[in-house]
């Protein structure tokens, strides 16, 4: 035997020694400590008195630095306490999954017969999911045609059109609209469903959001969609499934009888 063999063999045992020295769990403990855990971007909170009692609504958004991971299982604990330190809200809100590299906007909303003073948010730690595709492979579901009015009643509400870049049909999508002032600081918002979006389809959804005591404030709606559900399962299938091409339609102009580009002169006709 070699010197330089018995240097491979020795450097193969190590190797063989410290991967059997760590099991699957502890690997993937290594793993997620290595993650950067989720982040708050931002989140608001109001109180407004309604006519079945005081409306607590509270809207934020969640970041995921991560390239490769998907964020899951995060939950949101509301508390609400009144004037004395009482608490008269606790809620746990399951959150949908945070896509690698994206961000989930998430709202909420409960009605409570006593009056809140204070409203705070924790959230529980992610876990983790290493996805099946690449970024670009989770596109973005597009939002048309929005459209805000105020309502006599103290709601604001927001109408439009969500569609999907899948050629698999989407069971599920929630369709959250954040509420901005003309500074663009985050005032509130609110979430509705939008089920079995078929490809090609685009679906009408409408939203009645009472969080913003003068709706005046209220300059812009930013609205967003994405696939319902604490885990990745959902998003990951429909990018397995493929993403429908961007023309489905063929030209109906007839080509030009003359090509307008100017082509450029050979080599060998500018050199002979």
């Amino acid at each position: 035997m070699t010197h330089s063999t018995r240097i491979v063999g020795a450097l193969a045992l190590l190797l063989l020694i410290g991967s059997a020295g760590c099991t699957d769990e502890e690997v993937e403990k290594k793993r997620a400590a290595a993650l950067q855990p989720i982040a708050v971007r931002e989140q608001a909170s109001s109180i407004i008195k309604g006519d079945d009692g005081y409306v607590v609504n509270w809207a934020g958004v969640l970041a995921n630095t991560n390239p490769w991971h998907f964020g899951e299982h995060i939950v949101a604990t509301v508390v609400a306490k009144n004037a004395e330190g009482k608490e008269v809200v606790r809620l746990e809100q399951p959150l949908d999954a945070v896509p690698p590299a994206g961000t989930l906007p998430f709202t909420g909303q409960v009605v409570t017969q006593d009056r809140p003073a204070d409203v705070s948010i924790a959230y529980r730690p992610a876990r983790w999911h290493l996805a099946g595709r690449i970024v670009s492979a989770f596109q973005p579901f597009p939002v048309r045609g929005v459209l805000t009015d105020r309502t006599a009643d103290g709601n604001y509400l927001v109408t439009g059109y969500v569609g999907t870049p899948y050629v698999m049909p989407t069971r599920s999508l929630a369709v959250t609209a954040l509420l901005r002032d003309k500074r663009g600081k985050l005032l509130g918002g609110g979430s509705t469903f939008v089920d079995n979006l078929q490809a090609g389809e685009n679906r009408r959804f409408i939203l009645q959001i009472k969080s913003v005591q003068n709706t005046r404030d209220i300059a812009s709606a930013e609205v967003t969609a994405r696939t319902w559900g604490s885990s990745s399962r959902p998003f990951e299938q429909l990018a397995l499934g493929g993403a429908l091409p961007l023309h489905t339609v063929k030209p109906r102009m007839p080509p030009f009888a003359k090509d307008r580009g100017r082509q450029a002169p050979l080599a060998s006709a500018a050199h002979p």
